[in-house]
């Protein structure tokens, strides 16, 4: 392996350990915004334990999500040189402004949230969630803008090799950011859905018999619900902007070499990109063109028009088809249990274990469909402005090596770290006990009578 391919490996590393948690507290904080709420408008104490819980789970993926991005962007200096020195006059400031409401919105406020909710005012803290759930969002806004900018650039010129902002607007607004702002928000929702879900389940399967866990199980599974089909609307308009901007990314999603009206849509396929065919096609006729035409006898471009031109086909053909079983599972889970929740009140022993093992199953539905979008844009690193290879590093493959294997380790440590902790965090809610307001106001009783005093 040379520095070209062991650098495009380690920012892959790095991107895809970062994605995961992001995506988690971008939903997560509008799901504490609502227990918030409901514990404020109600006198159910139930809403309060729950945001306790969750705002510690939020507080821990937080901090590994701010530490795996700083580190991140260290290698546009290391590993990708030619980025900055090319694109920096746009790419500098949208980073900026993602960094600059991340740590002065979501860290700032993110204290008061887990500390000042016996030291400020109640309406203060529940205006600091608001806030953290707006600045995760907003940092969302600002990395995926200068993401879609790099897949559908425009709002710039060229001057001597180096590209100037000509109209931000243009830059921030342009043409797949609406499209993939969305889609990553309810991929987020997803994530959040199902992890809530999930360890809730595990929380019941260890025993936990109190309102907390039940009634958060409810609210995410619901919520998923409503989500995933959603989910699947947006990624079609999704798609059918990336044919318009990308073609060549769509033909490699299809496994789709030449040119056809009618077009399968393959369900299974081994793609052979030196013989420039599929293995073992599972497809159904007419299926690629209708969904992408609206047009069962529709035209869709293959891959041998971009020959030299289109992204690695294998991979984007695996990761789409990933992405998508992963989609279609949630549909199915969170629809049976919203139907089993909404007809029996509760949940088959089966389904909890169905639940808790889909807890992370949002990780895999987003890192498929990140290595779609990624992957798809090679091998430009910015859409027919600056190719990948142009921008590598010229450190010596050794010191790659050195980095790409200590990032693994160190990264690998990490996420087993995290779930074990989440783990903990669920076992050790098992063995609180619920404090009813009858017992706090025994307890009350107790303190202030004439023996103990």
């Amino acid at each position: 392996m040379d520095a070209f391919l062991l650098s495009r490996l380690q920012f892959a590393l790095n991107i895809s350990f970062h994605i995961l948690f992001p995506t988690i507290t971008m939903a997560l904080a509008w799901f504490l915004f609502y227990f918030k709420i409901r514990s404020d408008t109600t006198d159910n104490p139930v809403w309060m334990r729950m945001y306790r819980f969750w705002v510690r789970v939020f507080a821990l993926t937080f901090a590994l999500g701010v530490v795996s991005g700083v580190t991140m962007s260290f290698q546009f200096g290391t590993n990708w040189p030619g980025f900055m020195e090319k694109v920096g006059n746009v790419a500098g400031p949208l980073l900026g402004y993602e960094v600059l409401t991340a740590f002065f919105l979501e860290a700032t406020f993110l204290g008061i949230m887990l500390f000042g909710i016996r030291k400020v005012p109640n309406w203060v803290h529940t205006l600091a969630t608001l806030i953290v759930a707006v600045g995760t969002s907003t940092s969302a806004f600002w990395i995926l803008s200068l993401n879609s900018w790099m897949h559908t650039p425009q709002g710039h010129e060229v001057i001597d090799g180096v590209v100037f902002a000509k109209d931000w607007s243009q830059i921030i607004f342009n043409p797949s950011f609406p499209y993939r702002f969305v889609h990553m928000m309810l991929a987020s929702g997803l994530t959040a859905s199902f992890l809530i879900a999930g360890l809730s389940a595990y929380r019941m399967l260890k025993g936990d018999t109190k309102e907390a866990p039940k009634k958060s199980l409810k609210v995410a599974t619901y919520t998923a619900a409503i989500l995933i089909p959603l989910q699947i609307f947006a990624g079609d308009m999704h798609g059918l902007n990336t044919l318009k901007h990308q073609p060549q990314k769509v033909a490699a999603m299809e496994g789709l070499w030449d040119t056809t009206e009618g077009a399968p849509l393959l369900l299974f396929a081994i793609p052979d990109e030196d013989a420039r065919e599929n293995h073992f096609e599972l497809a159904i006729p007419g299926g690629a063109s209708f969904i992408l035409t609206h047009d069962l006898q529709g035209e869709v471009q293959g891959l041998n028009d971009f020959k030299g031109k289109h992204p690695p086909v294998a991979q984007v053909f695996y990761s789409f088809r990933v992405m998508i079983g992963v989609g279609l599972l949630m549909l199915l889970v969170s629809w049976t249990a919203s139907f089993m929740l909404w007809r029996r009140g509760e949940l088959p022993l089966w389904m909890k274990k169905v639940l808790a093992g889909m807890a992370f199953s949002g990780w895999i539905a987003t890192l498929a469909g990140w290595y779609v979008t990624e992957i798809g844009r090679q091998p430009y690193l910015v859409t027919g402005v600056l190719k990948t290879a142009d921008a590598v590093t010229g450190l010596p493959t050794g010191n790659v090596v050195f980095s790409f294997t200590l990032y693994a380790i160190i990264y690998a440590v990490l996420l087993v770290s995290y779930m074990a902790t989440l783990m903990l965090m669920c076992r050790r809610a098992v063995e609180l006990e619920e404090i009813t307001s009858e017992e706090r106001e025994k307890a009350k009783a107790s303190r202030m009578s004439p023996a103990n005093t």
